[in-house]
């Protein structure tokens, strides 16, 4: 398992992570089989959506602030981010992505997202692989 740090920007933000995965795919020699990619907090998430159009996790944003509003007078939690939590739980903390020719193996509009909700922070993300391994120094594939 590795560890990579997600810094956001804001309070909510969609981040890419597909290049970044890629390369540490490539540069640890996964070669084929399966990523799970896991967040490991209550207030950020994980997805996979379209990348062809930044629009869409625009209007992703706005429809989710309009199902849950920052501010709603039936919240309770002390910290004052209810919304951030409701919203990872609807996204969910965790992805599997197929790893094909050590890049993920994803459709041709998708992109794997960090989604944060409760920023800006300095987050992580599990990510665990499970398959064939080229070793670096012989070039023998590993399973």
């Amino acid at each position: 398992m590795i560890e990579v740090e997600v810094r956001t920007p804001e309070r909510c933000a969609f981040l890419p992570l597909s290049g970044e995965i890629g390369e540490r795919c490539r540069s640890l020699g996964w070669m084929s089989g399966v990523l799970t990619l896991f967040v490991p907090h209550t207030t950020a998430g994980i997805t996979i959506q379209e990348n062809a159009d930044p629009d869409v996790t625009g209007d992703l944003s706005r429809l989710l602030d309009r199902l849950i509003p920052w501010k709603h007078a039936d919240y309770r939690h002390f910290e004052g981010n209810t919304a951030a939590h409701a919203k990872a739980s609807l996204l969910g903390s965790s992805v599997q992505v197929l790893v094909e020719d050590m890049r993920p193996k994803l459709g041709r509009w998708q992109e794997i997202y960090f989604c944060e909700f409760d920023g800006p922070r300095t987050r992580k993300l599990w990510v665990s692989f499970q398959g064939y391994v080229r070793d670096r120094r012989t070039g023998e594939m590993l399973g």
